[in-house]
């Protein structure tokens, strides 16, 4: 069993920047480490994940080039760096964990953190 601990949320103005960061309780065999968020009276989607054997990052076409995914083995930590923020972005933020075919298949995730707030104003 792997628990995974968000941090890092908070309030920002449009433009603005935040950083989250996933801490896992034990290096993990799981292949990606991703995020999640889910919007209010939305679905859950992915924004972007970090795996191994070589894979680049994927990320959702609705933050890429505003979002970085920064991964740190050592510290068993993901980190997801938020810049040029949009009140779109606004949402509960998740990281996961698992070895899915396709970076965002919610489903193929087996672990989960409780979730960080995210709220952009314009």
């Amino acid at each position: 069993q792997v628990q995974l601990v968000e941090s890092g949320g908070g309030s920002a103005r449009a433009g603005g920047s935040l950083r989250l960061s996933c801490r896992a309780s034990r290096a993990t065999s799981n292949n990606c480490m991703a995020w999640f968020r889910q919007a209010s009276g939305k679905e859950r989607e992915g924004v972007a994940a970090i795996c191994t054997r070589g894979r680049a990052p994927g990320y959702a076409d609705s933050v890429k080039g505003r979002f970085t995914i920064i991964s740190d083995k050592t510290k068993n930590t993901v980190d997801l760096e938020m810049n040029d923020l949009k009140p779109e972005d606004t949402a509960m933020y998740y990281c996961a964990a698992g070895s899915p075919g396709r970076w965002y298949n919610i489903a193929e995730y087996p672990y989960w953190g409780q979730g960080t707030q995210v709220t952009v104003s314009s």
